[in-house]
């Protein structure tokens, strides 16, 4: 089973049309979109997040519901607002994304128990968490925890300039939780940020995902690494697909009793993962347009 925990909140996605910009609400939160993918793709999951005690809250705990999640873990903060991320596209799809998120219910996630750590095989955490302290040591008391309990940690770099305005202070940080996770994803421009030198001399023992957007991904491991190509796609929208793509891939590692991986496991968790991110492009919002099993499964040679 995986713990997916972070922000879950509502993507407002823009569309201009005849001079006027109309948002659309989906819901989302790089964590949440996970935790929905991997539900998609048959896996067992949870998810654990904080929404405010408002029209968007209920919107996203009933998301959740009928989505088949459980939502016991969602909590309801009646002092806070729920987080918004207003996103837009560009011809090609790729998005910017602006945050309404000032002391909001993200920042106030609830405690996250021996029992339910105990019953993942990976804990899967998100990382809008990481402009807040207090979120920070949340996260690493949560790593240290799940480490005791002999538990797999995940963690997807997802970079946000709206977020962290400041990039030497963000990457100082992000340092504290790559460098205590077990596998970690970045994209190719969050390399770029990162550096290769640091990748490879710091997260050497790690296993590292990248993703390389059309191209596909490629993974590292223990000092050897292989990639493999994507399917070709009519893009609509990219919001959500490094979360579809890494949902995908811990659906498959998630199999592994062991979690020794060998190179054909992590292989078909990069097969499989960008099969589920590409498909996820060819229709608005993060989660609405997610592909079924089967349909991944028949991309997949």
């Amino acid at each position: 089973m995986v713990v997916c925990i972070g922000e879950i909140l509502a993507d407002m996605i823009g569309e201009e049309k005849n001079g006027i910009i109309t948002y659309e609400r989906k819901a989302g939160g790089a964590p949440f979109n996970v935790a929905c993918a991997l539900k998609k793709f048959g896996s067992e999951v949870k998810f654990v997040g904080n929404v405010g005690d408002d029209l968007i809250g209920e919107f996203l705990i009933k998301f959740a519901s009928d989505f088949g999640m459980d939502t016991s873990y969602i909590n309801k903060d009646k002092d806070k607002n729920t987080t918004l991320a207003f996103v837009e596209l560009n011809q090609e799809g790729e998005r910017s994304f602006c945050f309404y998120r000032k002391n909001t219910a993200d920042y106030f996630l609830p405690k996250v128990s021996d029992q339910l750590l105990e019953k993942a095989d990976i804990v899967c955490i998100g990382s809008l968490m990481m402009s807040s302290e207090s979120c920070v040591n949340y996260a690493l008391d949560i790593i240290e925890r799940a480490h005791e309990l002999n538990k797999l940690v995940a963690f997807d770099v997802n970079y946000r300039t709206d977020i962290f305005r400041d990039t030497g202070s963000a990457v100082k940080t992000y340092k504290k939780i790559l460098e205590k996770a077990d596998i970690v994803k970045f994209s190719e421009d969050e390399v770029q940020i990162f550096t290769e030198k640091y990748i490879e001399r710091e997260l050497n023992g790690k296993l590292v995902l990248i993703t390389l957007g059309k191209n596909g991904s490629e993974w590292r491991y223990k000092g050897n690494k292989n990639s493999q190509s994507s399917i070709t796609v009519k893009v609509v929208d990219t919001t959500g697909a490094g979360d579809a793509f890494f949902a995908g891939a811990l659906s498959v590692l998630d199999k592994v009793k062991d979690k020794n991986f060998t190179f054909e496991q992590l292989d078909s968790a990069l097969k499989f993962g960008n099969v589920a991110g590409a498909l996820n492009t060819t229709g608005r919002g993060a989660i609405d347009n997610l592909p079924s099993l089967e349909t991944i499964n028949q991309y997949i040679k």
